[in-house]
């Protein structure tokens, strides 16, 4: 299935991590972190992690990359958490996009959870 850019497969899913990653750079995100989850989770190919220095920060670098994503004919994203700007996550479809305050960022430590390596199939639970 073609994406929203006309794009398909491999090609779709470098345009949309790199406009993500520019489009924070350019924001003067902090700290910030891209996991590959392709094979751990079926939410995406990839979860971005950064931090915002304040609300008011965490909303720009939000709008910003919602902006990018659609100059790049990436279509419209789903949004949760702007309006409080503690915590927005960005969901692209391929690519999903935490964006925090530093202090939300430490308590919830999303980057521990999906950097853990993965179990061996035959691990019991």
């Amino acid at each position: 299935m073609p994406s929203p850019a006309g794009i398909s497969g491999n090609a779709a899913a470098t345009l949309a991590i790199d406009t993500v990653l520019a489009s924070l750079e350019d924001s003067k995100a902090e700290n910030i972190v891209s996991i590959d989850i392709q094979g751990k989770s079926s939410l995406g190919d990839y979860m971005v992690i950064a931090s915002g220095r304040s609300h008011r920060h965490v909303s720009a670098v939000a709008d910003h990359l919602l902006k990018a994503l659609k100059d790049a004919g990436l279509g419209n994203a789903r949004v949760e958490g702007l309006a409080s700007a503690d915590w927005v996550l960005i969901d692209s479809g391929d690519i999903i996009v935490h964006v925090f305050r530093p202090e939300v960022r430490e308590f919830y430590n999303l980057e521990k959870m999906w950097q853990a390596p993965d179990l061996e199939e035959e691990t019991l639970h």
